[in-house]
């Protein structure tokens, strides 16, 4: 990817004193202060780093250049400096799409919804799907689902469909229930989703869970060089904002295809550690050909993701009781017990690691008792089992993700988006177990953070500024929603770093700038643990370095 602009202050310059190594073999970086999170030396002034972007040695700044009087120096004047920002788990492909489609995000009616679609269709061809994602009929005046109706003046022949903001849920118009292959009329619901439907079992217009799979095969499939054109747009837009590593959860074996055309290329940016797309195809190359590394060494795929349960926002999460505010409904199963118990002794066996995705208590309880079941006695064998979200969950399972060595993957905007309303879902009761970071670090658990882009924004300035404030971007509520789970600003850091780092397995190679590590770190205008926690939101990314070359710099002001 080409470098962007040029970094205001930074000036590399090549230091012509002689000395035991040669100009080009090494690099000294000097910048005011240098956060490593290597709880032995947190702070250093200077960081040597050689041609293959290999840390040498952190120190000062008269240390390392009496030490490398040879060495290339950046100097970054007054930039603080972390280590490269790891989100645990995203969707590059789909923040790819989702900057090529129709972007809904932010909407607050349907009507501002059907003139983006206008805007949108304007640039397609004659019989193009228009395709458009980030409705939340949470932020409307009325809070019900939409309707075909509501697309149908607009749009009587283009087929639309649209994904909703946490991807769990999609909304057709006629003409793209028109090309379902399925008849749909009727009362029956297909396992793992549901379909809403009118008082005469005619489908609305909503597809939730494993429903949309009805109207999304339909659809014509992407084509290779668009879907490397999604992949590189992502990643160009993670690395602008500070991310250096992405767990990309839910990747198909034509997605990793991809990947490793990108790579072959050299057209990575950032590290990608893939996660496959449940019990498919690619977790069946995993277990038949093994767990897969590309020679360059920034692909990986190890791990597979897994579904329990729905969201919350769209009332698919698995709860033990009846949702607060729809009496009958306890959300959706996505897999049984005893085919989640089948599959997880596959991986196990693979030596594949296991994310599940799981919103719901009950879901997230169903997880914590498959994961007992399949490891035993061996539950600290260092398997780095995941549970993706784990949004809620009752109080007394919530001591358990330590107690089974359960990486608890948590993605902090999801509280502060869902506060207006979780509530609601949720009810006075079971809001105690929800979002709580705080308590599963104290009870010992691993955090690890990421922002689950695009249902957030792919910025983890946001994420570190939830963690710790736990309020909107107007500082509301005052003091932070439920603020005994706030975590300190280098709690949140560390999440984003080692701790995410941690969970790919990629803690001696990133998460921390030592001797021996990657040199992936990103330049900072300001210090984010110096700053109030309020300020962590918008600090300013300078610069974001991968191996020790610069994968996006700030264009000059």
């Amino acid at each position: 990817m080409a470098v962007i602009g040029s970094m205001k202050g930074v000036v590399l310059a090549a230091c012509l004193v002689a000395g035991p190594l040669q100009a080009q073999d090494l690099t000294v970086l000097e910048a005011s202060r240098i956060h490593t999170m290597d709880p032995s030396r947190p702070l250093a002034k200077a960081m040597a780093f050689d041609a293959q972007g290999r840390i040498v040695a952190l120190g000062s700044v008269n240390d390392l250049h009496a030490r490398y009087p040879g060495a290339k120096r950046l100097d970054a004047g007054d930039s603080i400096v972390v280590p490269g920002l790891i989100d645990a788990h995203g969707h590059i492909g789909n923040l790819g799409l989702s900057l090529m489609r129709a972007r809904l995000d932010g909407t607050r009616s349907r009507a501002e919804i059907v003139e983006r679609l206008r805007q949108h269709a304007a640039v397609l061809s004659d019989g193009d799907w228009l395709l458009g994602r980030g409705w939340d009929q949470n932020d409307w005046p009325d809070q019900a689902f939409p309707t075909v109706a509501d697309l149908d003046e607009a749009f009587p022949d283009r087929p639309v469909w649209l994904t909703r903001v946490d991807g769990h849920a999609g909304w057709a118009n006629s003409a793209a229930l028109r090309q379902v292959e399925r008849d749909l009329a009727g009362a029956w619901q297909p396992d793992g989703g549901r379909i809403e439907r009118d008082a005469g079992g005619v489908p609305s217009g909503v597809f939730i869970d494993s429903a949309m799979d009805l109207v999304e095969a339909a659809i014509p499939p992407m084509d290779g060089d668009t879907a490397e054109r999604a992949l590189a747009l992502g990643m160009r837009s993670a690395v602008e904002h500070g991310l250096t590593g992405v767990h990309d959860a839910g990747v198909s074996m034509a997605q990793i295809g991809a990947y490793q055309r990108l790579a072959d290329r050299g057209e990575l940016p950032l590290r990608i550690y893939a996660l496959a797309d449940g019990d498919q195809e690619a977790f069946a190359w995993l277990c038949r050909e093994g767990l897969y590394s590309h020679p360059a060494g920034r692909l990986q795929m190890r791990a597979m993701k897994l579904y329990v349960d729905g969201a919350l926002g769209s009332r698919g999460a698995a709860l033990h009781a009846d949702y607060h505010d729809d009496p009958g409904n306890r959300g959706l199963l996505l897999i049984q017990p005893d085919a989640l118990e089948g599959v997880l002794k596959r991986a196990r066996d693979c030596d594949v690691q296991v994310a599940t995705h799981a919103i719901g208590d009950r879901g997230n309880r169903l997880v914590l008792d498959a994961y007992a079941g399949t490891w035993g006695d061996s539950s600290g064998h260092g398997h780095r089992w995941r549970i993706e979200h784990a949004q809620v969950v009752s109080p007394e399972d919530l001591p358990r993700f330590a107690r089974q060595h359960v990486i608890a993957s948590m993605q902090p905007t999801h509280a502060t988006s869902d506060m207006p309303w979780a509530e609601a879902r949720l009810g006075p009761e079971r809001i105690v177990g929800s979002y709580a970071w705080r308590t599963l670090r104290d009870h010992g658990a691993r955090l690890a953070l990421g922002s689950d882009f695009p249902v957030e924004s792919v910025d983890p300035r946001l994420g570190l500024f939830a963690a710790a404030t736990r309020t909107d971007a107007g500082g509301q509520p005052l003091g932070g929603w439920r603020p005994h789970e706030k975590l300190t600003a280098f709690e949140a850091l560390r999440g984003f770093t080692l701790d995410a780092a941690y969970a790919g397995f990629a803690e001696t190679e990133t998460g921390s700038l030592e001797a021996g590590k990657r040199a992936d770190f990103v330049l900072l205008a300001e210090d984010p643990m110096a700053i109030a926690p309020e300020g962590l939101r918008s600090l300013t990314v300078q610069a974001t370095y991968v191996e020790g070359r610069p994968v996006y710099e700030r264009p000059r002001d």
